[in-house]
């Protein structure tokens, strides 16, 4: 056992999987006596979990380890995740960073930091990607009402933009065994959502070590999944269109657990440009998800990624996106700009899209999403839905999500956080988050 005195901050970039993996991380070194402290607190050891989608990586890593060292310019400055596989070299030349982990390493951070000096030249233990074959599950509780659960890691797709399979490896699964597991633990901790994640959880079954037979599939995991006793919500986060099968729609649909969102990345609504970033779908098979699950949930949310400026996009290949998205019953979108990234087949494509084109076909999509997503919550007024509240207070106001992932706000009332509670959706406020009134309240006046 450590010297309890010894302390330790986090933080983390990027997606969902990356704070359960982080999250994971710091109950191994709280076991080992380590205590955790806020990140702007001074602390012994900091740990930074990166992304490789951000645009700005090297900059922001090189941001987060000034903060660090501006608190403790003494502390141990600890590297890992996705940009940390990629680019190790990159990193271990920031000023002040003294360890680099790559892919396979993060996980036994706890034997490198018991030995770790502040040297003037970084470690760096950075493996080949194909040797992360193996999984390692992962959690995380971030703000008491919800938790990340990781069910897949790594991706077998060869998405001519993406750098994911170069940064975490091979498609590869947790056993349904240990996932169950993991969701018993934590419906005893009184959290009300588990959300889904993985890098493709849609290949969810691949065995732990890559091998390509799936011992369940994902649908299998989402029936199993249902039956936890304990938790109130399971929300499946991005999901690709051609693993969303209509079996798992048509569950859902009749699901008391599995609450009616789906998030499903499109990335381009021209099949010219879906053809040469390899996906494995077309525009057409999308409309049939999109038009599926409204024909068995009326009022699900459909979030839809897009990507915009990719090599060979044309103005009309931009505007077959944008009226292809207009014309679906989406709810909201997130656009990401095309940035070119090394060991990628897309950065040597002709047909580069300037800047700021890029830029310009970004902000309409934005301007689209607001559009979609006002016209969603528009048509979810008047409705009773059930609201899970969350401990943020800005302004004397509480926010929260109801089951189909509509933002509702309301007076700030301590009682209810971690509460579910049943909701009439009232008015759309100034900044677009949805008014609420107690349904019990709101029943009692209207039938009074």
């Amino acid at each position: 056992m450590l010297d309890n005195t010894k302390s330790v901050a986090f933080h983390t970039l990027g997606c969902k999987l990356n704070f359960a993996e982080t999250s994971t991380i710091a109950r191994q070194l709280l076991e080992l006596g380590f205590k955790k402290v806020l990140f702007d607190d001074s602390a012994d050891v900091y740990i930074i979990n990166t992304c490789s989608v951000t645009d700005n990586a090297d900059k922001e890593c090189k941001t987060i380890v000034k903060r660090a060292l501006n608190k403790n310019p003494e502390a141990l400055i600890c590297v890992i995740g996705c940009y940390a596989q990629l680019k190790p070299k990159e990193i271990a030349e920031i000023e002040g960073v003294d360890l680099v982990l790559g892919a396979k390493e993060k996980f036994n951070i706890y034997k490198y930091i018991l030995e770790l000096k502040k040297d003037s030249d970084a470690q760096i233990h950075s493996c080949e990607i194909d040797e992360a074959d193996f999984f390692v599950g992962s959690y995380s509780i971030g703000d008491r009402t919800r938790a990340f659960l990781k069910v897949q890691d790594g991706c077998d797709y060869k998405c001519t933009y993406c750098t994911i399979p170069l940064a975490r490896g091979i498609s590869r699964s947790s056993t349904l065994e240990n996932v169950l597991i993991q969701a018993q633990e934590i419906s005893k901790k009184n959290i009300k959502e588990i959300v889904l994640t993985g890098v493709n959880i849609g290949d969810y079954g691949k065995g732990e070590f890559g091998n390509k037979k799936h011992e369940h599939t994902f649908f299998e995991l989402v029936k199993e999944l249902d039956k936890v006793p304990g938790i109130e919500r399971i929300r499946i986060s991005s999901i690709e269109p051609n693993l969303l099968k209509n079996e798992t729609i048509d569950f859902v649909s009749q699901s008391k657990v599995f609450v009616p969102h789906f998030h499903i990345p499109l990335q381009s609504g021209s099949d010219d440009i879906l053809k040469k970033m390899k996906r494995r779908y077309l525009s057409g098979l999308y409309k049939e998800r999109v038009s599926k699950i409204r024909s068995v949930i009326a009022d699900a949310c459909i979030g839809v990624d897009v990507i915009v400026g990719f090599p060979g996009e044309t103005e009309e290949k931009f505007m077959e996106t944008y009226n292809f998205i207009q014309s679906l019953p989406i709810s909201y979108l997130h656009v990401f700009t095309y940035s070119e990234r090394e060991n990628t087949e897309a950065i040597a494509m002709e047909g580069v899209v300037s800047i700021s084109e890029r830029k310009r076909r970004n902000k309409m999509l934005k301007i689209l999403s607001e559009k979609k997503r006002h016209a969603f919550y528009e048509s979810q007024l008047g409705k009773i839905k059930t609201v899970l509240w969350e401990h943020e207070n800005k302004n004397g106001m509480m926010f929260g999500y109801t089951e189909n992932y509509v933002r509702v706000t309301q007076p700030y009332n301590e009682k209810l956080i971690n509460q579910l509670e049943e909701i009439y959706l009232d008015s759309i406020d100034a900044s677009g988050n949805v008014l609420v009134k107690s349904a019990i309240f709101h029943n009692t006046f209207v039938i009074g």
